[in-house]
């Protein structure tokens, strides 16, 4: 699998990193500069965050927050392309990748933890979206040969999933079925295997193994009762049967030792069914119980909450992005956009032990929207000097919320 675009280290760490590497002097300036780029890149999210919300709240809308007009399907349509839109966009600028088709059905075949077998209705599904950030290969001692012994299975796991589901518009009077709306969700430590237990309405089914579980020790049980106790009733019956048949002649007295024996067996029948119904039911209730224990440890947040979690790691990973992207080119610039991705993956290669594959187009367009960038005719990009940077952010925060619109500059 090729290297992720997440770089594990939180925003302040990133800053404090680049920070080290300066003169004393010039340390306590980057800083105030990182402080008014993370300010400048908040409050664009938080603008975006607001017309998202607002959006999915038609499509989603909370119980306890009144609605001003009325969610006509126009209106609806248009939400959804918003929402929509910004998922896609804000999953990758906070470093998901789309997970395909072809991965999710592989998921339905291979197990990892949770060894049950999934059945999902697709028929009300329009739009299934799934996301993954943070892969990493993992060991866990599970039970085996029933519990008598254990054993380590090692497996893919996803430190992040993300699950967006868009229902299909249907008639009036479908049941209770979902009706166009949408189902949004993060995951946490998810096996890559496991995928499938994500989706909505999944339902538990039976693995050849859980039935052989229930079907041998049902027939072997099945022969016991045979043998033991319903010889002398089947034979009654078989009497009978023939009698009232006509293929037999001679009646059969049915006295109080018969009707003992034809009781005796029927309870026996009786309760061998029940038992073995009570069996399967305990089997799939126990199974059901393995998939709901596992969603509910890894489900991390939900709706509205998920757009949150989303705006917050965007955020951090452009302002990660922007910061690497100012500080290398300010102290090795100017440089092509190969030779600067390149020098800050080695940069924590070696330094850090850690490896991920930068988007530097990211950092790069960051910093020429904020016009921190330059560029010379053989394509190499350098930055303005720092005192310059932080008068440039400064004027574009103050711009943000002007004593007097008409000053914009």
């Amino acid at each position: 699998m090729d290297a992720e675009h997440f770089l594990p280290f939180r925003k302040g760490a990133v800053i404090s990193l680049c920070a080290g590497e300066m003169p004393e002097g010039e340390r306590e300036s980057f800083l105030e500069f990182a402080r008014l780029l993370d300010a400048v890149v908040h409050y664009g999210f938080h603008v975006r965050g607001e017309a998202v919300l607002d959006a999915y709240q038609l499509l989603h809308p909370a119980e306890e927050v009144r609605a001003i007009g009325a969610a006509t399907p126009e209106r609806r349509a248009a939400a959804r392309r918003v929402v929509e839109g910004e998922l896609v966009a804000l999953a990758e600028a906070a470093d998901f990748t789309r997970i395909d088709a072809e991965e999710i059905a592989h998921a339905f075949d291979e197990h990892a933890l949770v060894k049950v077998r999934l059945e999902v209705d697709e028929e009300d599904i329009d739009t299934a979206m799934f996301f993954r950030r943070g892969v990493s290969q993992r060991t866990e001692r599970v039970k085996w040969l029933y519990g008598l012994r254990w054993r380590t299975v090692e497996f893919t796991s996803y430190a992040r999933v993300l699950v967006y589901i868009a229902f299909a518009e249907r008639a009036a009077g479908g049941g209770d079925r979902p009706n166009g709306g949408v189902l949004l969700k993060l995951f946490q430590n998810v096996p890559k295997n496991d995928l499938e237990m994500l989706y909505p309405g999944v339902r538990v089914r039976m693995r050849p193994m859980d039935k052989l579980l229930i079907g041998v020790p049902a027939v072997i049980s099945g022969i016991i009762v045979l043998v033991t106790k319903l010889i002398a009733s089947l034979g009654l019956l078989i009497l009978l049967l023939a009698f009232w048949l006509g293929l037999r002649d001679e009646s059969v007295q049915l006295d109080q030792t018969a009707l003992v024996t034809l009781g005796a067996g029927s309870a026996a029948f009786g309760g061998y069914l029940i038992r073995q119904f009570a069996k399967f039911k305990n089997r799939k209730l126990k199974l059901m119980k393995t998939l709901s224990e596992h969603l509910y440890f890894r489900n991390l947040d939900n709706d509205a909450g998920v757009f949150h979690q989303l705006l917050g790691a965007a955020e951090e990973s452009e302002v990660k992005e922007a910061v690497l992207t100012y500080h290398f080119l300010r102290t090795a610039g100017p440089l092509t956009a190969t030779a600067l991705d390149e020098r800050i993956e080695e940069w924590f290669r070696q330094r850090w032990a850690t490896t991920f594959d930068l988007d530097i187009r990211a950092g790069l367009d960051r910093l020429r929207e904020l016009r921190l960038l330059d560029e010379n005719e053989r394509g190499a990009f350098g930055v303005v000097a720092l005192p310059r940077a932080k008068q440039l952010l400064d004027r574009q925060w103050d711009n943000l919320f002007p004593a007097d619109p008409s000053a914009i500059q």
